[in-house]
């Protein structure tokens, strides 16, 4: 029901700023509603990002950071995203630790197969390789994605690394599947 009455609300929000972008001269309480229907429709990247990063599928959980970042450019959207690319590498070194090697190959496929022809004829990755190339290729997008935070605005994102720090602290098992209360995705 939740689901539903967000996606009435986001709806509703589209309608509104449809309509809202063509009056010139908006009155306060209208800029004041396209600013809260703008923050309701980024929360639901974020908050579907969340969602597909407690199941694992990172892949999706990048992209809807990145849609976010899209939309509203700003120091939160790369540390984010950043943080979505380290909770990646966190999960692959837990499973590494684990001598899982089989869930590492699943997230390989799950970052690489988008089509339905991945069914039919599925990628072969050997799990081991794999996690050398995903750590490198990770900690590189981090590594870029960081610095643009830093670049915008270096408090505000040493500030939200102190909060993701004290998370993984709390949560040393699986931080990796969710985010900062904080962050209130």
């Amino acid at each position: 029901m939740i689901k539903k009455d967000r996606m009435y609300a986001v709806l509703l929000g589209y309608v509104m700023l449809f309509v809202l972008s063509g009056v010139e001269g908006l009155t306060v309480q209208q800029v004041e509603a396209k600013q809260r229907i703008q923050q309701a429709v980024s929360a639901t990247h974020l908050h579907r990002a969340k969602v597909y990063m407690a199941a694992g599928d990172y892949r999706r959980a990048v992209e809807a950071c990145q849609q976010y970042l899209d939309e509203y450019p700003s120091v939160e959207g790369y540390v984010y995203l950043a943080y979505v690319y380290e909770a990646i590498d966190g999960y692959l070194a837990a499973l590494q630790k684990k001598d899982d090697w089989v869930k590492v190959g699943q997230v390989a496929l799950n970052l690489t197969s988008r089509e339905l022809i991945d069914i039919i004829d599925p990628p072969n990755a050997m799990s081991r390789m794999a996690r050398e190339m995903m750590h490198e290729g990770l900690r590189q997008q981090f590594d870029i994605t960081s610095g643009m935070a830093n670049r915008l605005d270096q408090k505000r994102t040493k500030k939200m690394w102190i909060q993701q720090t004290k998370w993984r602290k709390a949560n040393l098992d699986d931080w990796w599947s969710g985010v900062p209360e904080k962050w209130d995705w």
